[in-house]
């Protein structure tokens, strides 16, 4: 079943306004810049064995606690930074996801040096099959199995299947010219 269709069914209120802003706003849409892709990265590895409304919820939480996902800060965290975030409630406590974080800022530093930016490092790698891209962020970044890949790379406009064809969203994320998109009509 699409994101789409298994939002429309979900209770209570509070719980489907939270994906629905999700869904209406963010899931698919591309992004352009590189903190924020990096942020989604961070999202989806913390997703992983949790639910989506799990993050969702602690979204804000995580952004002050990874200083808003600059990429620069969080790869120059301390001892004292991977603490301070495995005794922050307002987060997911996890000492893999946490060094996972970590340390794919300080390889999304390496990347930016060679690519000159996160964003370009996958524009240069697309297009590739889901199960390219998973040996590619296996070998390059921590902590990124094969859902993770699938659903950062569809959250952010490089795989397709994000809005099914009838969702209404669909149309706003073609908009965007999401880079599965652009491949498609060259």
């Amino acid at each position: 079943m699409s994101y789409c269709l298994a939002i429309e069914g979900m209770q209570p209120e509070s719980r489907k306004e939270l994906h629905k802003n999700y869904h209406d706003n963010y899931y698919g849409f591309p992004i352009h810049d590189d903190n924020e892709l990096f942020g989604r990265l961070i999202l989806e590895i913390n997703q992983a064995g949790l639910s989506w409304e799990t993050v969702l919820k602690k979204e804000d939480s995580f952004r002050i606690a990874y200083d808003n996902f600059n990429i620069q800060k969080i790869a120059a965290y301390t001892e004292e930074d991977r603490e301070r975030l495995l005794n922050d409630s307002g987060i997911i406590r996890n000492k893999l996801k946490v060094n996972a974080a970590i340390e794919n800022a300080r390889t999304i530093l390496e990347l930016q040096k060679e690519f000159g930016s996160f964003e370009k490092w996958l524009e240069h790698n697309h297009p590739l099959t889901l199960q390219e891209w998973m040996k590619l962020f296996k070998k390059t970044f921590k902590f990124t199995g094969g859902e993770i890949v699938n659903e950062f790379l569809m959250s952010t406009g490089y795989l397709k299947g994000a809005h099914h064809e009838t969702c209404p969203i669909h149309s706003k994320v073609l908009a965007q010219k999401p880079l599965w998109k652009r491949n498609l009509d060259h």
